[in-house]
């Protein structure tokens, strides 16, 4: 029984052994910031919003099938697309909110879908948020969630 135990140990399982992961679509959850708050007084800073979509196979395209920009209160801001676009291996694409378009609020979020014709490694999809005022700057990133399969 302990052979038996210990061959299912040594038997690498998909995913679990740094083995990349595998998928034929996704619905992602991307959180964003179109501003933060400063001070004591919560004073807004607002931030540009670069949405990066990247196709990590080498191989394979993607298809964006939808990517919504929603508010803090969880309503649709903005559809970024009218029709798929299709990114090949290795490319990327963004999406930008103006540093002036406060619209989404400091809970904003987009979801992301995308759909291959067979499985590929999943993308990198995040955002990065930067702003200045005052000499002062600051940037940081978010990844992805996947809500849905």
């Amino acid at each position: 029984m302990r052979w038996i135990m210990l061959c299912l140990l040594l038997v690498p399982l998909s995913g679990f052994c740094g083995g990349p992961v595998l998928s034929s679509g996704q619905l992602l959850y991307v959180p964003v910031y179109s501003h933060i708050y400063t001070g004591d007084k919560e004073r807004p800073f607002n931030l540009a919003v670069t949405l990066s979509i990247r196709n990590t196979d080498p191989r394979g395209n993607l298809r964006l099938t939808a990517v919504d920009y929603y508010d803090t209160d969880g309503h649709l801001v903005r559809h970024y697309l009218d029709v798929p676009v299709e990114i090949t291996p290795l490319a990327s694409i963004r999406y930008v909110v103006a540093e002036k378009d406060i619209k989404g609020g400091s809970g904003a979020n987009f979801l992301v879908r995308w759909e291959a014709a067979k499985p590929i490694n999943a993308p990198v999809v995040e955002s990065v948020m930067i702003g200045a005022q005052s000499g002062q700057g600051i940037s940081f990133t978010s990844q992805s969630r996947e809500v849905q399969e």
